[in-house]
């Protein structure tokens, strides 16, 4: 994979609806689990290390050669709170638009019409001619920097206390791409899932999960 490439893809300007959801940060600091730096790093490691590392292995296998239609599955079976389900669809199909536009070789219509986010990231990592480590370190980071933008906003952080915890957590996630690339990671967390699904039972929640 071009450089380039990687990194408009891991860009939160991608226009794939990223920047309205929070992975669950909104709901941790509703609740209070999230308060400053050191409880986002704190949430922002549990969740590179669950979420991500599952997110990221889907995508690798899917890059790897898993069909499309089994990751899904996979990634239903890996995903029990209905919530972040409708997240993931929801991104995935916002990716799904995009890559029609950009990547005319794969057959898209296999995915269906909202397929997981894992699943199209995957499918746009072969065609790329990616490796699975650098297909999955695509979901790892943004699974990190989608939750501290949002946090940022949600306390309003100092930018550079942001931008300096992810880069100390630049290591995790490289390391945890090359560990989601050996195989399907097979875990999830219950603290993540009760905060997804507390999420939608909001009143005017500021972002979608």
């Amino acid at each position: 994979m071009r450089l380039s490439t990687l990194l408009t893809l891991a860009d939160s300007r991608l226009p794939i609806g990223g920047h309205v959801h929070s992975g669950g940060v909104e709901e941790a600091v509703t609740s209070g689990l999230v308060r400053d730096i050191v409880t986002l790093e704190a949430f922002l490691r549990r969740r590179i290390r669950t979420s991500g590392l599952v997110a990221g292995s889907i995508a690798a296998a899917v890059c790897a050669g898993l069909e499309p239609a089994l990751a899904d599955l996979e990634a239903d079976a890996r995903t029990p709170s209905p919530a972040a389900r409708d997240a993931s669809r929801a991104q995935g199909r916002g990716l799904l638009r995009l890559a029609k536009q950009v990547w005319s070789g794969p057959d898209w219509s296999r995915l269906g019409a909202r397929p997981h986010l894992p699943v199209v990231c995957g499918t746009v990592g072969r065609a790329e001619d990616a490796s699975p480590s650098e297909t999955a370190l695509v979901l790892v980071y943004t699974t990190m920097t989608g939750s501290a933008t949002a946090a940022q906003r949600l306390l309003a952080l100092d930018p550079a206390d942001v931008a300096s915890c992810t880069f100390r957590l630049a290591g995790l996630c490289d390391d945890t791409a090359d560990l989601a690339a050996k195989a399907l990671a097979d875990l999830s967390d219950p603290l993540l899932d009760v905060l997804a699904q507390r999420h939608v039972e909001r009143d005017r929640p500021l972002f979608v999960s």
